[in-house]
């Protein structure tokens, strides 16, 4: 509205809320549903079917292909990429005393957390919304859960974070914290529109974490992370990692380049084709949904 004064007049822009597969079944874990797009099918199909003129999408929730007619040309800036430790009990995952019980539906942080604290229980269906996951935790299923700090700062919840893990303890998920906005790849007047809001840092970020996703999906169904960011210098630093879901196993790599799209894309790529050749075809174990989601 601000860069496009005809999209400020009155009624000029509608807001539809759609209810996603994701966000309906919330019995299940998410590996166990099966498919991809499960937070965003049903807004690509609103978008393709011309019902809508531009899909926001949680970036994390995008499966690494899009759409046919669709394009995703923008990303908003980047919120905090860090995960949010929440506990009545204790002050940090540390403090947790062993056999506690942590409430996560991401086999991503699971595995990393039992990665470093095996003595710790994990609750695997722990699903459902901010506000349904807090409840269980006051009403004692859980010690502790994580959450993505990003959620709760849009919901202006951070008041319930007890501590706040570093890309260190607890390497985020692809794409992490960003938004993203689609529109159909005919659509000009649209792609203007959306291109005004594009943060560059963002979008390249992004593009290269997920070109290492893209690179292990398929053969790769298992937790991952990965994390591009832009150090002092102004150069790319990408962490990519792949583990067993029980966290016995955590395979690591990272990259420094040009922080410019063909340079991210490739140390994405060359992370995720170095992290296949070092974890073997017996590492991946049965089949599970690959967890871009997470």
């Amino acid at each position: 509205m601000a860069t496009h004064s005809e999209l400020a007049e009155e009624g000029a822009i509608q807001i539809v809320i759609i209810k996603t597969t994701g966000d309906k079944i919330l019995s299940q874990p998410l590996a166990d549903i099966g498919g991809k797009g499960l937070f965003t099918k049903e807004i690509d199909e609103a978008l393709i079917n011309c019902e809508i003129d531009i899909a926001v999408h949680s970036m994390k929730d995008v499966p690494t292909y899009l759409p046919e007619k669709t394009i995703l040309p923008c990303n908003l800036q980047r919120e905090d990429v860090r995960d949010a430790f929440i506990s009545l009990s204790a002050a940090s995952v540390a403090d947790l005393p062993a056999g506690s019980t942590v409430g996560t539906a991401s086999l991503r942080r699971k595995s990393q957390l039992l990665h470093k604290y095996p003595s710790l229980n994990v609750l695997e269906n722990f699903r459902g919304n901010v506000q349904t996951r807090l409840r269980k935790l006051n009403e004692g299923a859980v010690q502790a859960t994580l959450l993505a700090l990003a959620g709760l700062k849009r919901l202006n919840m951070t008041e319930n974070v007890t501590s706040i893990l570093s890309t260190d303890e607890m390497l985020p998920a692809v794409a992490q914290g960003a938004i993203g906005i689609a529109c159909r790849s005919n659509d000009d007047k649209m792609a203007n529109y959306i291109a005004s809001l594009n943060h560059e840092e963002t979008r390249l970020a992004v593009a290269s974490e997920r070109a290492f996703l893209e690179t292990l999906d398929g053969s790769c169904r298992t937790p991952i992370a990965g994390y591009a960011y832009k150090d002092e210098d102004g150069n790319c630093i990408f962490k990519g990692l792949v583990a067993s879901p029980d966290g016995t196993r955590v395979l690591e790599t990272s990259r420094k380049g040009l922080y410019a799209h063909e340079d991210m894309v490739m140390m994405g790529k060359d992370a995720g084709k170095e992290l296949l050749s070092r974890a073997g075809p017996g590492f991946f174990g049965r089949a599970l949904m690959d967890l871009l989601i997470f």
